[in-house]
């Protein structure tokens, strides 16, 4: 019933609430934006949703578009300038996501939204984590974020999506709030943001087990 009813009902009074509390931080942030990512302060790229529906994402952007002589945009840890760090330490990068939630392609709690160039390489268990609306935080994001394995944390968005309740949800919002102040799983082990998913190989599985 929470997940069929309500979860869309609190999603979008929460998300239409913070947008309004937080507007004067909003601008502030499309202020700086402005001037630190050297014009354009938003991020937008096509996502898949639920049922691998195609949607606008909007965040703010974290990294400038510095390229070389040859007009190549430099790598991901040049471009991430201070600002940049700053926002993705802060999670601040991910408010204009409270915009599509109000639009209903994504929830507060959910599978984050990924690139469209992974849906032909998930197997056939991975892709079912499309069988909700994506989130602007999940259960892979509060256990572990960009520091586990994109195995371990398929079977966490699955598994999530098997589990849908108003508890979990409330654990999972204050375990993300635990890992933004302790600016925890930013980055990956050896990326300045998350190695690109180019497909799970035969045989290799999850290490992550299901809490119940």
């Amino acid at each position: 019933m929470y997940a069929r009813c309500f979860k869309r009902i609190i999603d979008f009074s929460l998300s239409l609430i913070a947008l309004i509390v937080l507007s004067p931080l909003l601008v502030i942030l499309i202020i700086l934006g402005t001037f630190f990512m050297r014009g354009n302060p938003f991020f937008t790229q096509e996502r898949p949703g639920k049922n691998e529906k195609i949607f606008k994402l909007i965040k703010f952007r974290t990294m400038d578009n510095r390229r070389d002589k040859d007009g190549n945009l430099l790598p991901d840890e040049v471009r991430l300038n201070k600002y940049g760090r700053f926002l993705r330490a802060s999670s601040f990068d991910e408010l204009p996501e409270l915009a599509n939630i109000v639009k209903g392609d994504m929830s507060l709690i959910g599978p984050r939204p990924l690139l469209i160039e992974y849906l032909p390489k998930y197997n056939e268990f991975q892709r079912h984590r499309h069988d909700v609306r994506p989130g602007l935080t999940g259960y892979a994001q509060a256990h572990g974020r960009n520091t586990v394995s994109w195995e371990d944390k398929f079977a966490m968005d699955v598994w999530y999506t098997k589990h849908i309740t108003f508890k979990e949800d409330i654990k999972i919002i204050f375990a993300t709030i635990n890992i933004v102040l302790k600016h925890e799983g930013i980055s990956s082990t050896s990326s300045a943001t998350m190695e690109k998913f180019k497909g799970t190989p035969e045989g290799v599985v999850a290490k992550w087990e299901a809490p119940y």
